[in-house]
């Protein structure tokens, strides 16, 4: 968005809220929703999960960013193995709050371990053709092992 486009934005919100939030190795919070207002979440180190009920658990890792609409219940944590740091960001409204439910159950985090010992690499791929250069780079991951 050009910086105009954000001049002429007349119900930008006024404030908003915002929290650090660090889990220790194997540490996760409760299943919970947030009513009347969405969160972004930017993970800012380690590694962990984000998980929304009846939905598989991508891995979470440094650089990713996660918004999670109101109304969806919903957890995060660290992995076993790793701190977990996030940056929650959320723009309250009058009537929002967040409601915190059950535990995740030991049984639902450890189903996500299985799949926590994998390394970042970057596939970098160039194309030479009538004497022009492309580059293209892909952030990928690439598992290599498990605690099973």
């Amino acid at each position: 968005m050009e910086r105009k486009e954000f001049e002429n934005i007349s119900d930008f919100p006024p404030y908003f809220i915002g929290f650090n939030v660090t889990f220790e190795p194997g540490c996760r919070n409760n299943w919970h929703i947030h009513h009347g207002c969405g969160q972004t979440l930017f993970c800012v180190k380690g590694r962990g999960w984000y998980q929304e009920f009846g939905k598989e658990a991508p891995p979470f890792k440094s650089g990713d960013i996660v918004y999670i609409a109101p109304e969806i219940k919903h957890w995060q944590g660290a992995a076993r193995d790793k701190t977990f740091t996030h940056l929650s960001l959320s723009v309250p409204t009058e009537d929002s709050f967040t409601q915190w439910r059950e535990p995740v159950a030991d049984e639902e985090y450890n189903r996500y371990l299985l799949f926590m010992f994998y390394t970042y690499i970057d596939i970098e791929i160039t194309i030479k053709a009538h004497q022009e250069t492309v580059t293209f780079k892909y952030p990928q991951y690439l598992v290599l092992g498990s605690i099973a």
